[in-house]
């Protein structure tokens, strides 16, 4: 089986592909500068590295790189600078995501593709019209008119959600919604719900990089994972110690 990862030179995109090889996966990469791969990765017998911005292949190119793979994953996300905020491209995520589910389409598979977006908690399942506060509602706001980022990643869900939907023949999908994101070293015990169960903004929670790659890796190799999830935007936290 062979997953094309995109966003892979990012901090959780290096633990997804990490965890597929670990599990005997084929993985290909598009990455812009295969220099920030760890070199375990970088010389990996079952990596391939594509060395192309995400966004510059032409759209033939696309199909080539997506077919021969049973599943796609995106880890991208913008740089926390003033660049990678408001610089270009803003719509990174959504661009990539369209582009990447058009490249599938037009291979045709006899079977649907996975898609597995990492995504993020503070973005909300508008298929189950999920409950916010009237104060989180006021900062998502300013969020979407403040910080292109995060109407990127609403835009990128909201694609799967609208475009591909529930019933299309060709691609299956699943974003994951990480809250507040933290480095560990290893795979701690997490929790997967359908919503989130607390306030991303007054009330986070926390989840290591690791245990986001750890679920993705499941969805993509772990078909009862798949079946259970498919098709919505689950939110994982670190387990609490009791």
């Amino acid at each position: 089986m062979t997953t094309l990862v995109v966003g892979a030179t990012g901090a959780t995109g290096r633990l997804l592909v990490e965890q597929l090889l670990d599990r005997g996966q084929h993985v290909k990469v598009i990455v812009r500068s295969p220099d920030k791969l760890p070199d375990d990765l970088k010389n990996h017998d079952h990596l391939f590295v594509i060395r192309a911005s995400v966004l510059s292949p032409s759209d033939a190119e696309m199909s080539q790189h997506v077919n021969g793979c049973a599943a796609v994953a995106s880890c991208l996300g913008h740089e926390l600078t003033l660049k990678g905020i408001y610089g270009h491209p803003r719509r990174l995520v959504t661009d990539a995501t369209r582009r990447l589910c058009n490249a599938i389409k037009a291979n045709k598979s006899e079977k649907p593709i996975k898609f597995v977006l990492m995504n993020t908690a503070g973005n909300s399942n508008r298929d189950l019209h999920e409950p916010t506060s009237f104060g989180q509602r006021f900062v998502i706001g300013l969020l979407r008119l403040l910080l292109p980022p995060h109407v990127d990643n609403e835009k990128a869900a909201d694609y799967l959600r609208t475009d591909i939907g529930q019933n299309n023949d060709t691609i299956e999908w699943t974003a994951v919604r990480p809250d507040s994101l933290i480095n560990e070293n290893k795979v701690t015990e997490y929790e997967v719900h359908p919503s989130p169960t607390r306030s991303a903004l007054f009330d986070p929670g926390v989840t290591s990089r690791i245990n986001v790659a750890h679920f993705m890796a499941d969805l993509i190799t772990d078909d009862d994972t798949w079946n259970k999830w498919k098709g919505q935007m689950p939110v994982i936290y670190n387990k609490e110690s009791s």
